[in-house]
Formats: structure tokens, sequence, C-alpha cells
């Protein structure tokens, strides 16, 4: 007999989504075009279901040219239009716009720290939190870390950054460790770090 994994509640039985959670989330992320990518796809989401984003997320590669921020930084009116037009991405014309005013500014967040990979990390000192929920009722929708870093980045003049985005965001990138203790991934991702 084999013994079912437990995994956290939230991903559900879609294939796509345990793939997520079994090979992504959680896992500490340090290549700068990811952590873009993710900061995008998390702005995207705001008031949608992640899963809605995930299928989405293959479009959303080719459509914003595999999320390299120096060229969504340039684009332009005409590229915006074009977006606005795809029906593979969510077309919300203030995300559009917010991914190229995040790509500005992720630039100069490379360009003051080094990468963004110091920059985000750098407000832990590089060590992943490794939370101990017992059920995703437990765990919550922000924190005080959060908090910080969604200011900051408001005050480099980066847009769909709230707290509760920049907390997913912080749990997607395993700079917090939210898988619940009895999903079979927690130990695992806390066995990395930096």
């Amino acid at each position: 007999m084999t013994e079912k994994l437990i995994r956290c509640e939230w991903c559900g039985t879609d294939p796509l989504y345990v793939a997520y959670h079994d090979e992504e989330w959680g896992v500490p992320l340090h290549d700068d075009r990811m952590l873009f990518e993710m900061l995008i796809l998390e702005g995207a989401q705001a008031g949608l279901s992640w899963l809605t984003i995930l299928r989405r997320r293959e479009t959303y590669r080719t459509a914003f040219d595999h999320f390299d921020p120096q060229q969504v930084a340039r684009y332009d009116d005409a590229k915006l239009a074009a977006l606005l037009q795809d029906p593979g991405i969510i077309r919300n014309r203030l995300k559009i716009q917010a991914a190229v005013l995040n790509a500005q500014g992720f630039i100069a967040v490379q360009e003051a720290f080094g990468s963004f990979d110091h920059y985000l990390w750098g407000f832990l000192r590089g060590e992943p939190i490794q939370n101990r929920w017992n059920s995703l009722a437990e765990i919550p929708s922000s924190t005080p870390l959060a908090e910080t870093i969604s200011l900051d980045l408001q005050q480099r003049g980066f847009k769909f950054v709230g707290a509760t985005i920049i907390y997913a965001y912080l749990q997607a990138t395993g700079v917090v460790n939210d898988h619940i203790v009895p999903c079979f991934r927690h130990e695992a991702v806390k066995g990395l770090s930096r």
C-alpha cells in the first residue's frame, strides 16, 4: 500500500497546481530573472486565483520577453497596446503598465544593490524564515516583514506590491517557508538555504 503524501491544502488536485506546490513554491530563489518573473506574476494575480495565472504562465513568458527586465523596461505605447490585445494574459491596463514601471524599478534596485537577490535577501541576512504552521488557517495574509518590503518597493516606484501581494511573493520565492508542518515539502524546503 502506498502512503498518500500530505500537501498544503491550497494546491488542491489540479496537476499543474500540485506540480507547482511540489517543485517550486517555497524553494529559496536567487535568480534575478526568476525573481522578476514572480514579482510580475504575483502582481498580475491580484484579485484572481494563482491557478489562473499559473495556467497562463507560458503565455506571459512569451508576451513579456521571458521576463527580461531590460526589455520590459523599454516597452513603448505600441507594445502596451499589443499586450492589451493578448488573450493569453490578464488584459488589465494598470497591471501591464505596472510591469513596465516595476522593470524600471527592478533595474534601479539591481544597480543600487548589485542584484535584486541581494536587495531582497538583505532584509533577512540571507536566511529564509522557517514558519511552523499546522494548518492553512494559521498562515497570515501579511507580516511586518512583508509590510516593510512593500513600503520600500512602493517608495522606489513599484506598483501592485501591497503587503499581501509581497507576502505571497515571499512565500513563492522561498524567503518564507509556509508549507504547513504536516506537508511533505515542509522539511524538504527547510533543508534548503541560501
